[in-house]
């Protein structure tokens, strides 16, 4: 573990610059280009919103800051696995090439997505002032959350890395597998919508931890129980642990397979 923090320091600079033309690429000749950072989530809050406050309606008051304060971080996890899947193989010839440590792809996808998600935190305040929604001292509390995101989402972008290389498939998988998650992950609703026999399942799902914590200091202005922080970190160094290891092992054999 030492050595990932060792390497991310020493190729910081390099890292930067991927996140930087990551950005760069997703929004080339785009007419409003890093605007989209700040539309994306606002449209498809917009669309979520009309269908469970209208079509099947929730009884949440302000639901669209309800939405959004978790669908913005999971929007930044979900695009993070998706672009760093496919960071080792689409660096290929780079790789075969230079020599230069692997993790720097799929650490600077993560980086690009975090940047991502703190543009896209400006239309969440933007919105909070004119629904008039409370704003609650809490929101100091949000680097705790998004650290532990943080974290949990690198140590599974390692994991997915990984496995892209060796099975291409795996891409596809992982957007199945991100669909599924999504609906299972009280983004859409509370966890207080299924009766409490059911809730222990969400105990399952390492990332209710860590959303929990970004829902509770934009929404509803509570810090969450200390079990629930130390849940959230536990969750989310086992992931950096479980993948980085993953990723380390396997890491010199890349070239032959990309």
């Amino acid at each position: 573990m030492t050595e990932l923090f060792s390497e991310t320091y020493r190729y910081r600079e390099l890292i930067w610059a991927l996140a930087l033309k990551e950005l760069k690429i997703r929004y080339k000749r785009s007419v409003l280009g890093f605007l989209w950072a700040l539309l994306n989530p606002m449209l498809l809050m917009i669309v979520l919103t009309i269908v469970f406050s209208t079509i099947m309606p929730f009884p949440i008051k302000h639901y669209a800051i309800f939405l959004l304060s978790v669908l913005l971080p999971w929007t930044f996890f979900s695009q993070s696995l998706s672009y760093a899947a496919e960071s080792i193989v689409g660096n290929g010839d780079l790789i075969k090439k230079v020599r230069v440590a692997k993790l720097v792809f799929p650490v600077a996808a993560v980086v690009s997505n975090l940047i991502n998600l703190l543009l896209s935190l400006i239309p969440l305040v933007l919105l909070v002032l004119v629904m008039r929604h409370p704003f609650h001292l809490t929101w100091l509390y949000l680097p705790v959350p998004l650290l532990a995101l943080t974290i949990l989402t690198l140590g599974a972008t390692f994991f997915f890395a990984v496995a892209n290389v060796y099975y291409r498939d795996v891409a596809h998988i992982l957007q199945i597998l991100l669909q599924i998650l999504f609906y299972v992950t009280p983004i859409l609703y509370a966890e207080d919508f299924f009766p409490a026999k059911y809730r222990w399942v969400f105990k399952l799902n390492p990332l209710v931890y860590v959303l929990h914590g970004f829902r509770l200091s934009v929404y509803w202005g509570f810090l969450p129980a200390f079990q629930s922080i130390v849940a959230s970190f536990i969750c989310a160094f086992a992931a950096l642990f479980i993948g980085y290891a993953i990723f380390r092992r396997y890491q010199n054999e890349f070239v032959f397979y990309i």
